[in-house]
C-alpha cells in the first residue's frame, strides 16, 4: 500500500468533531483522541491557541484536516478567526484564497495574513 492511499483510509476513519466543554476541536482515529486544537470563544470570534497531533501519528494529514474542519465550522457559524496557534495560522497561509477573509481585515497583517 503507498503512503497516499494510507492517508486515504485514515481520512475515512477519521472523525472531527468539536468539544465545547473542553474548548477543543479533536480529530478521533479509531476510537481515540489523535489531536486537538485548543480555542477561546467571544461572540463572533474564536481565537485559535494551540494544536496538537499524537507524534505517532504526524505526517498522515490529521493536523490539516482538525484545522480545515475547525475553519469550515466556524465559518459556518459566523465567526471571525484570530489564528494564534502557528499551525492554524500556516494553514491559513497555504490555504489563503479559502480562509483568509475569516480572519479580520486588521489583524491579518499582525498574524502575516
Amino acid at each position: 500500500m503507498t503512503a497516499g492511499h494510507r492517508n486515504e483510509a485514515v481520512e475515512e476513519k477519521a472523525e472531527v468533531h468539536d468539544n465545547p466543554f473542553e474548548g477543543r476541536y479533536e480529530i478521533r482515529l479509531d476510537g481515540r483522541t489523535a489531536g486537538f486544537t485548543v480555542y477561546k470563544s467571544k461572540p463572533n470570534l474564536i481565537a485559535f491557541l494551540h494544536t496538537e497531533i499524537d507524534p505517532s501519528l504526524e505526517g498522515r494529514g490529521l493536523g490539516s484536516r482538525l484545522i480545515g474542519f475547525a475553519l469550515e465550522d466556524a465559518r459556518e457559524r459566523g465567526l471571525k478567526v484570530l489564528p494564534f496557534c502557528p499551525f492554524v495560522n500556516e494553514f491559513i497561509r497555504r490555504h489563503r484564497d479559502e480562509y483568509v477573509e475569516l480572519v479580520p481585515e486588521r489583524y491579518r497583517r499582525e498574524f502575516g495574513l
